[in-house]
Formats: structure tokens, sequence, C-alpha cells
């Protein structure tokens, strides 16, 4: 099989896997379902072995789950290498622009509380680098450091460093986190409340699997204190609108109430030990080296980054 098309191929293949099946695949890359098809049994014929479970086309084999581990990795230098180049003339000279003639797709993917500064960071970002194109991915923590460590993203901002050995983390803000009520609760107009005083409270929980979640679960169990779970809900800006219609209250990034606390809809509890910080961290994975148009985006995080994630807290 040739160079060229072993690449093909690997990134068909990445596409099935991703996608889920061959037609969504196909959609995705401009071929035809048949052609997608093709591409696979050659695949599976030079490596030997079957890449998707039998009569199963989207679920992989163990094979098929280390060869997309490759596959990414190989399709993530490749892309670096073109961004790399891409800040050349076509006659390989440097482009007059330097740095601000950088082109590419970058893929930031970011936690929930992050997406409410991240548009904007990457709005100032693109004023310098009008030829970048931006995808943002948003989801839960654990998500996006799985997606970061299969390829699936180039970079990612979460909340404190990640324990993952083959993960890098730099620290760029500081993230505060605050018990908040609706304006009309009888606490909203208490000072140096403690801990204790929530005890009997009506407190509103995110979603398991929320780092949210786990970082208040933490704050109770070091506390020693149990406090009354009425409500489980998945996501802040349904949470937010549970406090603000006065179901009980609960614990967020102050990122995920700005809008509301500017408006006068959500009040912020003043207890003595809080607000709790944690860090925002820009991470990339160990076995890749950034360049071009992400090493640009990793750096303007550290530099910038803490000014758009500055926040009120009452």
């Amino acid at each position: 099989m040739s160079g060229a098309l072993h690449l093909r191929a690997l990134r068909v293949f990445e596409a099935v896997a991703s996608q889920g099946g061959f037609s969504r695949a196909a959609e995705s890359l401009g071929l035809t379902q048949p052609a997608v098809s093709m591409q696979i049994r050659q695949l599976e014929s030079e490596v030997g072995t079957a890449l998707f479970e039998p009569g199963r086309r989207q679920r992989l084999t163990d094979a098929g789950r280390e060869l997309l581990l490759h596959a990414r990795l190989i399709a993530g230098q490749v892309r670096a290498a073109e961004e790399a180049l891409a800040a050349y003339g076509p006659a390989g000279q440097a482009g007059a622009g330097g740095a601000a003639g950088l082109r590419g797709l970058l893929h930031l993917g970011v936690v929930s509380s992050a997406h409410y500064f991240a548009p904007q960071l990457l709005h100032a970002f693109s004023q310098r680098h009008p030829d970048v194109r931006l995808k943002l991915t948003v989801a839960r923590r654990d998500e996006v450091l799985s997606m970061l460590g299969e390829h699936q993203l180039d970079i990612a901002i979460t909340g404190y460093p990640p324990s993952e050995a083959d993960l890098e983390a730099t620290t760029f803000a500081r993230n505060p986190h605050c018990i908040v009520a609706s304006p009309q609760h009888a606490l909203a107009r208490h000072r140096r409340l403690r801990w204790a005083d929530l005890r009997d409270e009506h407190f509103i929980f995110r979603e398991p699997g929320s780092a949210t979640r786990q970082f208040l679960e933490h704050l109770l169990q070091s506390q020693a204190i149990q406090v009354r779970a009425s409500l489980e809900l998945a996501g802040n800006e349904t949470i937010k609108q549970a406090v603000m219609c006065g179901m009980g209250i609960s614990f967020l990034s102050a990122h995920t109430f700005q809008v509301e606390l500017e408006a006068g809809r959500i009040a912020v509890l003043d207890m003595v030990d809080l607000p709790k910080w944690v860090d925002w961290c820009v991470v990339q994975r160990r076995d890749t080296q950034l360049s071009g148009v992400h090493a640009a985006l990793r750096d303007f995080v550290i530099a910038q980054g803490a000014e758009f994630a500055r926040c009120r807290l009452a």
C-alpha cells in the first residue's frame, strides 16, 4: 500500500470509529459509503486483522482500538506539520506577517464552567490570527480529558491540574466557587454564615460525574456535614433556573452566574470560608510537541487567559 493511500485509509478508519458508522463517516468525508467500506476492507487486509466486530461494524475490536490511538496521533502530527508549513509562502519563505500569518484548524475542548469565557478568549485570539479556523467543544471534565488523551482535541481548558501522567497542565487563572441562592432566600440577608447553617437547607446538586459536584462533596466531607440533597439536575443553566425560582441553594463556579448576579437574580451567600478556589489550566498531551496555531493559542491563554477569566463575587 502506498504511503498516500495508507494515510487516506487511516483518515477513513478514524472517521468511521469517531462517527459511529459508515454512513456518517462517508458524509463527513464527502465520500460514498461503498468507498468508505472499501477503504476499511483494504486496511483490514493490510494489517491482517479485523478492526471492527463482525456484524457490528461501528464497534471496534481490541486491534481497532489500538490502531485508533495511533491513527489520531498520526492525524494530529500531520495537522501540526501542515499548520507549521502554512506560515511559509509558496516559495518556502516565511510570510511577511510572521505569527500573524498562522493558518489551520484548532480544536479546543473546555469544561462547562469555562465556556462562559472561552468564546471571548477565542474571539480575541482570532482577531490576532484571522486565518485560523476554530472549533470549540464543551463537555464534562472527564470527557474533555478523555478526548484530549485520545487525540480528538488539540488543547483543553479544565479546572485544576489533571492527574493523568500523559497530560501536562499549566495554570493561568483562578476559578472561584460559591454557594448561591435566590435574592429572596432568608440566608441571603445573613452575614458570616458557616457550613452548619446550611444543614437544613434544600440543596441542588449537579449530576454524578460533574467536577463541581465532586468538589462540593469533598468540601462537605471535610466539614463533616450532611446536607439535604433535595434535587439533582444536569448542567449549570438548569441549576441556575432552579435557584432563581427558589427551589433551593447550590454550589457553582462564579463564572456560571455572572449575568444573573449583575441582574440581581442570584445572590452569593456570605460564607466564612468561601469562595473556594481551584486553578484554571490549559492542558496538552505530553507526547505531542505543540507548534503553529496550537502553540500560539497555548501561549495566548497563559499570557492573557486570566483577563478573560476574571469574574465578580458580589
